[in-house]
């Protein structure tokens, strides 16, 4: 079942990516930070953390419940179900205000982190799952393409929540595109609650599963009971870059890409050493990347702040650091993107294995030097290569999921890989708020919800322990990885009679 399907294939790609565009706005929580702080003054730098690190738990988590939901009943409803958990955990979190700061903080983190995260996790899942399977011939590429959105989205949406906070233009690369008024810390969550619920419910209804038996014109799908299959699928007639590979086939009647395709269940897979492997090293990049992604805005205004002597800081020079703060938000946004799409398809040539170790060691000899990245252009520059590497993770991880352990159970099997990145979300974070040494209390001018301008408090802190923790961690992912091989599986699909050499 082939020729007829194929036009419709990028209607499945555009569903996923209005939906990850919405999701990925996740990643700006770094942009309510110090907002946040000022209402709440008496809240700690790890209590304003923790909805930051939940909200990427809980997300991780509810990826295999979503993921089991949509194997069964399609990715169009649970898809539709997550946006309306997300847009009602945002809008419940602009009641933050009218509880006390102690309550307040449980408020968000129930708001917020666990029904938002539980809407990003059924949500986001579906793109992913669908993709691959319309794809089985451009793999790593397509489930780039997939989580690019989520990557991209705080380009769009960590200026547009900056604006509404404190009232100004909406600016994307420093150009003003549009005024908006101030809407303060609270309303943000609303407006962008009412956002996300509708931009992921429609994309939603674009998303359906291929028919049953399924392949792209001019590719042929490896052999199974006997012969020779091909790695990757053979592609007929023009080429595509993807090239032939041969191998010994599985003698398990699935059909696949990658000569180890049996359809492992999620039981039989989490009984392989492989997928602990791959759980380890996707579990030190997630901590690295997200330590940095969910910390930029703050670490900026830490660097700008820590050069001015003036005291308190005026509010122009606040509100230009802040300005500055979000635009690398959204800037490593781009690259967080990019880097799902290139790396997805470098990896689909050089092959996963290699693709991982490079991306490991680039982003553990930046994190090395992120310190001494004080100068704006500098620090962009770092925290652009860092998204970069984390992007590539979010879009290979999935992609050796399929080509290791099959695409009948992708939902639910991802799904149990993805915990790694949950708990990449509570490490990450949770180190840079813990090795965080406190140098001094800066007072700054900003203004208060009435528009009149009241000196804040800003904890200035030394993040290089963190950055040097993380960077430890990207070079033990990456030793680790030197020993990534396909799980192998006898006839029962527990052991497998494939050689490594695919790895």
């Amino acid at each position: 079942m082939t020729s007829h399907h194929d036009d419709k294939r990028w209607v499945i790609v555009a569903g996923a990516l209005i939906i990850q565009v919405s999701l990925g706005a996740v990643y700006i929580w770094s942009v309510f930070q110090t907002p946040l702080l000022a209402q709440f003054p008496s809240w700690s730098e790890t209590q304003i953390t923790l909805p930051a690190q939940l909200v990427i738990a809980v997300f991780a988590f509810a990826v295999i419940l979503g993921g089991r939901i949509q194997d069964r009943l399609g990715p169009r409803l649970v898809g539709t179900l997550g946006g309306l958990i997300l847009g009602l955990g945002l809008m419940l979190a602009s009641l933050t205000s009218h509880f006390s700061e102690g309550a307040a903080l449980a408020w968000l983190v129930g708001t917020y982190a666990v029904l938002g995260g539980i809407g990003i996790g059924m949500a986001y899942v579906c793109p992913v799952a669908t993709c691959v399977k319309w794809y089985p011939d451009k793999r790593g590429l397509i489930t780039g393409l997939a989580v690019a959105g989520f990557g991209a989205g705080a380009f769009f949406f960590a200026p547009l929540a900056r604006a509404l906070i404190g009232g100004g233009d909406y600016e994307l690369f420093g150009i003003a595109l549009f005024p908006l008024p101030q809407a303060g810390v609270f309303d943000t969550f609303m407006v962008l609650g009412v956002i996300f619920l509708t931009a992921v419910v429609l994309g939603a209804q674009l998303l359906r599963n291929p028919p049953e038996g399924y392949c792209p014109a001019g590719w042929t799908p490896p052999a199974t009971a006997s012969g020779t299959g091909s790695g990757f699928g053979t592609r007929t007639g023009s080429g595509t870059g993807f090239g032939t590979s041969t191998s010994t086939s599985t003698s398990s009647g699935h059909i696949g890409l990658h000569p180890n395709q049996v359809d492992f269940t999620p039981g039989q897979m989490l009984r392989t050493s492989t997928f602990w492997l791959l759980w380890l090293t996707y579990l030190a990049g997630s901590t690295a990347g997200l330590m940095v992604i969910m910390k930029a805005a703050p670490i900026w205004e830490a660097f700008g702040l820590s050069a001015i002597t003036e005291r308190p800081v005026p509010y122009e020079q606040f509100a230009s650091i802040a300005s500055a703060a979000a635009m690398a938000v959204a800037v490593l946004a781009l690259f967080n993107a990019a880097g799902r799409i290139l790396w997805g398809r470098v990896s689909d040539s050089l092959g996963r294995k290699s693709t991982l170790i490079l991306m490991f060691l680039l982003c553990g000899l930046v994190l090395f030097g992120l310190d001494w990245m004080r100068p704006y252009p500098l620090y962009l520059l770092g925290v652009s290569l860092i998204a970069l590497c984390f992007g590539g993770f979010l879009a290979l991880y999935p992609a050796i999921t399929a080509d290791y352990y099959g695409t009948r159970h992708i939902g639910v099997n991802y799904g149990l890989l993805f915990t790694a990145y949950g708990i990449g979300g509570l490490l990450g974070p949770f180190l840079a708020a813990v090795l965080l040494k406190t140098t001094e209390g800066i007072d700054y001018l900003a203004l208060d919800a009435s528009g009149t301008l009241a000196t804040r408090l800003f904890q200035l802190g030394d993040y290089d322990t963190a950055f040097l923790a993380a960077g430890l961690l990207c070079l033990a992912a990456a030793t680790l990885t030197l020993g990534l091989r396909p799980p192998v599986a006898s006839e029962d699909h527990e052991y497998n009679n494939i050689s490594p050499e695919m790895a």
